[in-house]
Formats: C-alpha cells, structure tokens, sequence
C-alpha cells in the first residue's frame, strides 16, 4: 500500500492528508496521538472480529446428541471459518487503501451482523448439516478483520513502534476468541446448554458499538492509495512465502488450537460441555496476551530470534502433549497444550515484526544499488510491507484449517489426537529450522544484496 503521496479527491473531516510517521518531530507532535486513538478502537472491532470469526468453536459446545452431528463433523465445522477467513484477507487488505481505514473498519464491523443473525435463525436440533456449514462459512468474514485491521495500524506507525504496535493490535483481537469462550461458559453455566442463542444475542450490540466508534473516533489515511503493484511485487518475493510458512506455524497453530481445543478435551479425555468451557479459554487468553510481549521482545533482541527459540519451545510443548497422550495425563496434557498456547502467542509476535524489518533491510539496498533516497526508500518498504501483511496474514490463517482437519483425521482413524500432535512437532522443526538458515546463520562470504534481510535484526 503507498503511502507517497497524498490523494487530491480524499478530503473531509475523516481523512488526514499527510502523513509521516518516521519524522520525529511530527510524530511526537501529532502523529503519536492520532496512531494511538486509531489503534484503541482497531483492536475494538478486531476483537469482536475475532470473537465471531471464533463463534463455532463455541457453537459445537451446545450441540448435543440432538443435533446429530459426531465429533468428525464438529472438527469440519469450526475448520470452514478459517477456511474462509484465509481467503477473504486479500481482499480485506486491499479494501483499507481502497476505501479508507476508517471506512472499511465501519463496513468490515457491520459486516459481523450476517453471520451473527444467521447463527441465531438456524441454531436448533433439526438443522440440516449443511445448513451448519454455510452459516459457519460467513463466520469467515470475521477472519478478514484482522488483515485489514493489521494494514492499517502498519501504517499509522513508524519501524522502531510498529513491533509493540502490531502486537498489541493483533493481542486485543486475538483475545476476542477466549471472551467469547467465557461467555459461552457463562451461558452453559446459568442457563444450560441449550441456550446458545443468548450468547448471539450479547454479540450483536457489541458489533454495533465497533461500528459507530469507528465512525466516531477513527481516521483514513489520503496518502495510502490501492497499489496492486505491491501486491503482485510481494506475491514474487520469496520472503513472502517464506515468513508465510512461519506464520502458519505461529498464528495457524493459535487459530486453530483455539477452535479445537474444546473439541479435543471432549474426544480425547472425556469432557462434558461444560467441563470442555471451562478449560478452553486459558490457552487463548494467555496466547492473546503475550503476544503483545512478543512484539516488543522482537523489537528488543530483533524478531528472527525470538521466532527462532519460540519455535524450539513449541516443539518441546508439543513433545509434552504427544506424552500425555500416550499416558492419558489430563493435567500435563494441558500443561503442555497451554505452553503451546503462550509460545505460539509469542511468535504471533516476533513472526509479525519480522515482516516490516525485512522489507526495511531491502530498502537500505535500494539506496545503495539503485540510488533511491531515504525517504524513497522508506516509501517503498512500507508499501511492500503493507501488502506482505495481507498475503502473508490469509496464508498463515489456513495453518488453522490445516490443524483442524489433522485433528478430525487423527480421531477417525486412532481415537486419539496423538497422530496430529505428532505432525505438528514436526512441522515445527521446520519452522526453527527455516528461521536458523534463512534469518539467522551469518553466510561466511560477502552477503549479496538477496542475503541482506538474513544479516538484518528483523
């Protein structure tokens, strides 16, 4: 997304013409400021995004015997949003430079009203299954929220910020999936499983109040213009589908443990609902909360780093999982599943910093190979990082998907999430390993201009 120049047909209250976050003087005068009013009521609608992108995981634990659909089916279930959620990021990204950041955060908001008023119609005994799907597919536009959010928040602040910026954008959306947890907890605690209705009805408030503080409170951008050059740019750069990888290993996990993980305690040890409720939210309230943390521990200490050793902690979580497993050990089995949590909250984190540090080290090239100025070059590295959000962010998100459907396949054909476990230790020896040799290890020649993002603190 360009942020070079400013739009001439963008006026009015709402659109702020200039921009530019790394001139320190501007940014402690006003920039700072405005940055920070935006990013509050972007993490407000992100996490009722979240929540409702999330709402499924929910769903299932008031779908009982009644509704006629196995635990097989229930993995498929939560599985679609994430599905759809993945695809409808691209467009979402696109959409902020198109419309306004403001403007698509007050669209995207009112948006959650479809899948939420349709939940509310088709959640009773009777429905057909798919019928179930179809519903829990819209639930996908929630998924988009956080891609739109995170490219406009990537905008309205400078590199040395945008690690604690984005952390804490995406952590208030991230813990939109355990709020939503807690209240179904609430609802199956005082009313019974049979009510899931109400846990709708609490919902739909809330995504009108997003809405109108959006309206109220946010602001566009005139300067950050649709560049679907940076797009295609992006999609050709191997950095790209690289930290894409390492994204599905962060965010996908998060995602999608916090959609099955309700589902697993009931398949693996035995859970009723309620017993399955009041458990599923701590991973992702503390994976929520720590990522924040992540995010600024990137920027300390530089984001492959962090990404790396939260990869081998996620690995040495997952080894403690697949053992409990094995030994049916309810307490260490979330010992090791809630570890799993924090550490992919982490990486959330440091994986999301590592994006604008990468494309920064490029620009420093720019201005050595092709002549490009500071502030050329800064323009550049914005665009291209503002569209790699995008890309990256709805490609990570089928990591969930992915969890998910190991999870259903596991559980047809051996009872036990064991198999999927072991799946995911190896999938993230190859997220520690890409890390090492792509951002880490120091080549021993002279570095060319395509080793440079591997020698920067990114």
């Amino acid at each position: 997304m360009s942020t070079s120049t400013a739009g001439t047909s963008r006026t009015g209250g709402r659109w702020i013409q200039q921009w530019d976050p790394e001139d320190e003087g501007f940014w402690e005068s006003t920039g700072k400021r405005t940055a920070n009013r935006n990013l509050i009521f972007s993490v407000l609608s992100e996490h009722i995004g979240f929540s409702i992108w999330s709402l499924w995981s929910v769903m299932v634990l008031f779908m009982g015997p009644k509704y006629h659909v196995d635990p097989a089916g229930k993995f498929f279930l939560v599985a679609m949003p994430t599905l759809v959620g993945a695809f409808v990021r691209i467009p979402y990204t696109v959409a902020v430079a198109r419309f306004g950041g403001r403007n698509w955060t007050v669209v995207s908001a009112l948006l959650l009203l479809l899948p939420t008023l349709a939940a509310a119609y088709v959640m009773h005994p009777g429905t057909s299954y798919t019928t179930f799907m179809l519903v829990a597919a819209l639930t996908g536009l929630g998924g988009g929220n956080f891609a739109s959010s995170m490219t406009n928040i990537n905008a309205f602040f400078p590199m040395r910020r945008k690690g604690w910026a984005l952390g804490l954008n995406a952590g208030g959306g991230n813990i939109g999936v355990p709020v939503i947890q807690l209240i179904a907890l609430a609802v199956i605690t005082w009313a019974g499983a049979t009510h899931p209705r109400i846990v709708l009805g609490i919902y739909l408030p809330l995504i009108i109040v997003a809405a109108v503080c959006a309206a109220l409170f946010m602001d566009n951008l005139a300067p950050m213009k649709s560049d679907t050059g940076a797009l295609a740019a992006v999609i050709k750069e191997k950095h790209t589908w690289l930290m894409s990888v390492l994204y599905i290993g962060s965010f996908g996990s998060f995602i999608g443990f916090s959609f099955a993980f309700g589902l697993v305690l009931q398949n693996q040890f035995g859970r009723t609902p309620l017993q399955a409720a009041q458990l599923t939210f701590i991973g992702p309230l503390l994976g929520s909360l720590i990522r924040p943390i992540g995010g600024k521990l990137a920027d300390r200490f530089g984001g492959s780093r962090i990404t790396f050793w939260n990869f081998v902690a996620m690995a040495a979580a997952t080894c403690v999982v697949v053992y409990a497993s094995s030994v049916k050990s309810l307490p260490v089995f979330l010992v090791g599943f809630i570890g799993l949590f924090v550490f992919a909250g982490l990486g959330n984190g440091s994986t999301y910093k590592m994006i604008p540090g990468i494309f920064d080290a490029k620009a420093q090239d720019r201005i050595a190979v092709h002549g490009d100025t500071a502030e050329q070059a800064a323009a550049w590295s914005r665009r291209m990082s503002g569209a790699a959000i995008g890309v990256i962010g709805a490609v990570g998100a089928l990591g969930g998907l992915l969890i998910n459907l190991a999870f259903r396949q596991s559980f047809l054909t051996a009872k036990s999430g064991t198999p999927a476990f072991v799946s995911f230790l190896a999938a993230y020896g190859v997220c520690f390993a890409l890390t090492w040799a792509v951002y880490l290890r120091r080549p021993s020649a002279a570095p060319t201009e395509a080793q440079r993002p591997a020698l920067a603190e990114v």
